[in-house]
């Protein structure tokens, strides 16, 4: 195991107790105390993964993750937030933030959660010798991460363009709530299975708002299922 993970982290001892914990899986870690060193250490490149705390002094996590994304789509980043911070889980995920473990944090969820990230991110695309996935007017690009609908480009967070490409390339298949959460969120995914009605409701918002058809349809007591016939 060689990936490099960059903990960013204001409280001492959660970032040394993740230290200590990631380091005995193998993997080399660094840490960061505040936005601003997190960025730097960012900035110095070969981190593989970032645990990023929301709540820090100088940078905020989520000004951290905005910076992060404006150049990098790739690597994974999991939030570490407050319990009640739904707002801080909410913006993190628009940002693209690959996931959020909520404080206090069991270890091996922490372990799981980084084991999915990493798995998730090295997959490569079913049609990786280039192409569109396309259903109806709604085109996805699995290598450049495009997507647009009747020639209007549409933004997605990393988790939303996973759950959108997992549709399109099982078009007019109905798709179970555990199917979709095996495939996108990962098989030993640790939280609630009712993230997979949520992003459904973020994707929709995005492509079938605003457009004469719905792509995406509910299928009553079984899941979902991407149609682009009626």
């Amino acid at each position: 195991m060689n990936e490099t993970i960059l903990v960013v982290e204001d409280e001492r001892k959660i970032a040394r107790l993740l230290e200590i914990e990631l380091d005995s899986e193998g993997y080399r870690v660094r840490i960061a105390h505040n936005g601003n060193d997190g960025w730097a250490a960012y900035r110095d490149g070969g981190v593989d993964l970032i645990l990023l705390d929301v709540m820090l002094p100088g940078m905020s996590g989520i000004e951290l993750l905005r910076r992060i994304r404006a150049s990098d789509m790739q690597t994974p980043v999991l939030l570490l937030t407050a319990k009640s911070s739904v707002e801080d889980k909410v913006s993190g995920l628009d940002l693209g933030a690959n996931d959020y473990i909520t404080k206090p944090f069991e270890i091996e969820e922490v372990l799981a959660r980084i084991r999915t990230a990493f798995r998730l991110s090295s997959r490569v695309p079913d049609n990786a010798g280039g192409g569109w996935l396309t259903a109806g007017g709604l085109k996805l690009n699995p290598l450049t991460r495009e997507v647009e609908r009747d020639r209007r480009p549409i933004q997605l967070t990393q988790r939303e363009f996973d759950l959108l490409a997992y549709l399109m390339r099982n078009k007019r298949l109905v798709l179970s709530r555990d199917q979709i959460l095996s495939e996108v969120w990962g098989y030993d995914y640790a939280g609630d299975t009712n993230v997979v009605d949520v992003y459904i409701r973020y994707v929709r918002k995005k492509v079938d708002e605003g457009f004469e058809s719905e792509l995406i349809h509910t299928v009553r007591g079984i899941g979902y299922a991407l149609k682009d016939e009626p």
